[in-house]
């Protein structure tokens, strides 16, 4: 049987071994997928788990559960040597091995992309995984916890202001997300206004949301305006050291919770091996997917996803000329890729990738939300429909899509939950307080031997 490599299990390389498994005959070829979490994060509802909309572990899907004729290793591939064919997995722990392959598919993601600004990388929180939405949901309701107890002040007024950087899709549905999350916390507690929280997405363009009209997007910031969240529109973050938010216009503030979603990069991994990368540090590849390089194709090299260039056919679509990091490439993507894969595999030849955007919706808080499909845009509650029905069935696997409708329609009868559980970061806190330890050499006097020891709280019988 060949040998097949996947490397990453994201979108696109979850999808590709799940077709895999569908269009491979048996004993055709054997299926290794690597990846250092043991499942694929459903990013679009990372802002819904950060406004505890969802459960944290429903927008996850369970690599080892789903994928059941693949070889699932949890550890990160650190090196492709493609010319020799072999792999190196380092796990968390024990020693590195090198593995052979015959055909390799570069899915490993991307990662955020950051800039040298002072203090975001001390104080800044991501939203690219399922425990940097976690953090954000913990660290608001903490800070309402904290914050309830003060006399109003600058240390109050910091732990009620909330920033969120970058005015993508990402930024602003988390956004939305946070300040709808912050408005029913408020009747919680009675000793905190709505006017005490203080909500600024700071954006660098001159406009949000680039994948929707300039009228849609105007009217989503006029809709978060009227929340009482403000958008900085060409305005750059220059300082964020120790919470303190200083921008290009001059104004500054404190802040104890920044959100960074200002784009994506390829999962730097690629450079660790000998497969070609363009300027943005992503793999070359063609059409149809596989790798390629000044002098055509390279045999069983295949990528998709974040990581790849891969071009966008469609008229004045993509950016470059390449097709956009999003949910909706890398999921067509790696369906695609699994025929082509075990098209060649059989001698047949592999078909180009060719999507044409069907539209973008995105939901901005509980009722509030757009899409935006040519000139047709709707607003609202009825957008905020859609954006929950699309995504709901757009959820790999029906196991997670019940939880997923399940937690929606429970948090309607019920309310969302708003407990915050940030000492799970401190796990031990609690018992190490408490916790008795054995006293320093020469202080007491020692038991003699033979002498009867407590056990359990009870004194111990001869």
């Amino acid at each position: 049987m060949r040998k097949i490599l996947i490397v990453g299990g994201g979108y696109a390389g979850f999808y590709t071994a799940l077709k895999l498994e569908k269009w491979l005959a048996r004993g055709e070829a054997q299926v290794t997928m690597v990846d250092p979490l043991p499942y694929m994060t459903y990013q679009p509802f990372l802002p819904e788990v950060a406004a505890g909309s969802i459960e944290p572990r429903h927008a996850l899907v369970s690599h080892r559960r789903h994928l059941r004729k693949t070889t699932v290793i949890t550890a990160k591939v650190t090196n492709v040597d493609h010319a020799a064919k072999k792999a190196t997995i380092t796990p968390a722990v024990g020693q590195p091995w090198t593995i052979d392959y015959d055909i390799v598919v570069m899915t490993a993601g991307a990662v955020s992309r950051t800039f040298p600004i002072p203090g975001v990388a001390d104080e800044a929180i991501g939203l690219k995984n399922i425990e940097e939405a976690i953090a954000v949901r913990d660290r608001l309701i903490t800070n309402f916890d904290k914050a309830s107890n003060l006399p109003p002040g600058p240390e109050r007024d910091r732990l009620l202001t909330f920033v969120v950087v970058g005015g993508g899709f990402a930024g602003i549905e988390v956004f939305g997300e946070m300040r709808s999350l912050a408005s029913s916390l408020v009747a919680k507690y009675p000793t905190i206004s709505f006017d005490d929280t203080h909500f600024h997405l700071i954006e660098a363009m001159g406009r949000i949301m680039p994948e929707v009209s300039l009228k849609t997007s105007l009217w989503v910031i006029k809709n978060l305006a009227e929340r009482g969240a403000q958008v900085h529109l060409d305005t750059q973050l220059t300082s964020a050291v120790g919470g303190k938010i200083e921008l290009s216009t001059g104004e500054t503030f404190e802040s104890d919770l920044i959100v960074w979603t200002a784009g994506v990069m390829a999962n730097p991994m690629v450079r660790n091996t000998d497969l070609p990368i363009e300027e943005r540090g992503r793999l070359r590849v063609q059409a149809d997917l596989r790798v390629i390089d000044d002098s055509g194709v390279i045999e069983d090299a295949w990528a998709a996803g974040d990581v790849a260039a891969v071009p966008d056919l469609t008229p004045g679509g993509g950016v470059g000329g390449f097709c956009v990091p999003n949910a909706q490439h890398a999921v067509r993507q790696g369906k695609l890729m699994s025929k082509n894969i075990v098209a060649v595999i059989r001698g047949e030849a592999p078909r180009d990738y060719y999507h044409e955007n069907q539209g973008a919706v995105a939901g901005i808080g509980l009722y509030h939300g757009v899409f935006q499909s040519g000139k047709i845009a709707i607003k609202g509650f009825l957008a905020w429909l859609m954006h929950r029905g699309y995504h709901g069935f757009a959820m790999p696997m029906w196991e997670r899509k019940i939880r997923v409708f399940g937690n929606w329609i429970i948090n309607f009868l019920v309310r969302r939950d708003m407990v915050s559980i940030e000492a799970r970061v401190h796990p031990r806190a609690a018992f190490e307080e408490f916790a008795s330890r054995p006293k320093p050499a020469g202080e007491g006097h020692p038991a003699p031997a033979g002498a009867p020891v407590a056990v359990g709280g009870n004194p111990a019988k001869k």
